[in-house]
């Protein structure tokens, strides 16, 4: 039974003639939702009801595993199962290669050695090893550590981590455009600097930080940069000789590549030292005990071999998709920021504040387009985002913000739709919005006293 649905999904897969990718992928993901969730009237699900499946631009959050990927993953659920740590027959060896190859691709990709990379359950894991990991190794001798303010949630809590353990952590602000000041950071390195963290592509608003000017400083205080490169893997170009990066956190299902692994990336020359943080038989030369899940392994492998051929493709495409969204909404509406800088992003990351409009209800409103406000890993809070609140954005503003992410799979119907929503449902909220009638009346808000009762 198994053997006939790999070979159906591999036919369907491989059958250009029927359309593109993207409709394969989903023809996919309909299919096996909507036995459970949809009925005659649409889908409902937790009390909420549309019509179908809405569009999806909610790429940095996660992104559909290619059904390339998926193919090369299938043998080794199905009929390559063996444990790679098993050193006595073929089906051990067989995953063993496997592994390694994988190896070789996701370490192509950001031009490393293959013995430089470690394999993890994702980016986050990755993280805490390089932070608490270096830091717990190099105790006796650093006990400072420089990040930035709008780094992903995993670092800043890892950093926190370390406080309570009587580590100094610098939290280094960023500018309106969300570049950190290299001068700021060059004045912040001490001593006892063991670690300076900088994310390369910022996950709520897609910039894009100054890495090789980042490296340098590093290189030139001797003090060891990691970087966060979970949002930058196979959509910039990743030189971690010119980056100067000595450790690196990389994630699988940014990529179109399967959830539940990582790698990081490890510098041998010259070494570079972490504490493991967790214990068992040893694998991934110690760092990361535990058997590595060669499915996913696979999967990652792929997902960088195919994002090393399609990069400037994919770039292309997408800066595309970007402008013809920016301009759609832009054409028709207006008091729309982007959040970040322009000229410094990654073109699939958009994010944009609606003034006028509160933030929550224009959620609520675009059912039919699966956006986020921010990061999926602290959306569930009502808080306005901490990066955007880093960048000097008022809350009001900030309360409204909307990232919408394009990716390999998203088409130009989608974007014109996901504009279309979405300047009808901004003109909807300002419709009811006071403050929206007496801006278009001339009335400077700001300078309105209000007073409280």
């Amino acid at each position: 039974m198994t053997k006939l649905i790999a070979s159906r999904i591999r036919q369907t897969c491989c059958r250009n003639k029927v359309g593109s990718l993207q409709q394969q992928l989903r023809t996919f993901s309909i299919a096996a939702m909507k036995e459970e969730y949809e009925d005659s009237e649409g889908i409902s699900m937790k009390g909420v009801k549309i019509s179908g499946r809405p569009l999806y631009l909610d790429i940095q959050a996660t992104s559909p595993v290619d059904p390339r990927v998926l193919d090369s993953m299938l043998p080794f659920y199905i009929s390559r199962y063996g444990n790679p740590h098993s050193r006595t027959h073929l089906y051990g060896w067989e995953s063993d290669q496997a592994v390694e190859n994988a190896r070789s691709q996701v370490a192509s990709l950001i031009k490393a050695s293959p013995k430089e990379i470690i394999f993890t359950s994702g980016a986050t894991e990755s993280n805490n090893i390089s932070v608490k990991g270096l830091m717990h190794f190099y105790k006796d001798k650093k006990r400072h550590v420089i990040t930035t303010q709008t780094e992903h949630k995993c670092v800043l809590d890892s950093c926190r981590h370390l406080q309570q353990e009587g580590f100094e952590i610098t939290y280094l602000p960023v500018r309106n455009d969300g570049i950190i000041d290299i001068q700021g950071l060059k004045s912040a390195i001490r001593p006892d600097t063991g670690l300076v963290s900088v994310m390369a592509v910022n996950n709520e608003i897609g910039v894009i930080q100054p890495m090789e000017e980042i490296g340098k400083i590093c290189k030139e205080f001797n003090v060891v940069f990691h970087t966060d490169a979970a949002q930058a893997l196979g959509k910039i170009p990743i030189d971690v000789e010119k980056w100067n990066v000595s450790l690196m956190s990389l994630s699988g299902h940014k990529v179109y590549g399967p959830k539940g692994v990582g790698a990081l990336y490890m510098r041998r020359r010259p070494r570079v030292r972490v504490e493991a943080q967790m214990n068992g038989g040893g694998q991934e030369r110690g760092i990361r005990s535990g058997t590595v899940p060669t499915p996913l392994v696979v999967g990652m492998g792929a997902a960088c071999e195919l994002a090393m051929k399609e990069m400037k493709y994919d770039e292309k495409r997408i800066s595309g998709l970007q402008e013809r969204l920016l301009s759609g909404i832009r054409s028709k509406i207006d008091g729309v920021v982007v959040n970040g800088s322009t000229e410094n992003r990654y073109a699939g990351n958009l994010n944009l504040s609606f003034a006028y409009v509160e933030g929550e209800s224009l959620l609520m409103g675009l059912k039919e387009v699966a956006v986020s406000s921010g990061s999926a890993c602290t959306s569930a809070s009502l808080e306005p985002s901490y990066v955007l609140r880093a960048l000097g954005v008022e809350e009001d503003m900030a309360h409204t913000s909307i990232r919408f992410g394009i990716g390999r799979f998203t088409t130009d119907e989608e974007i014109d739709r996901a504009v279309e929503l979405t300047v009808r449902q901004v003109e909807k909220l300002r419709e009811m919005s006071p403050l929206y009638e007496m801006v278009k009346e001339g009335i400077d808000i700001k300078s309105i006293q209000w007073s409280q009762h």
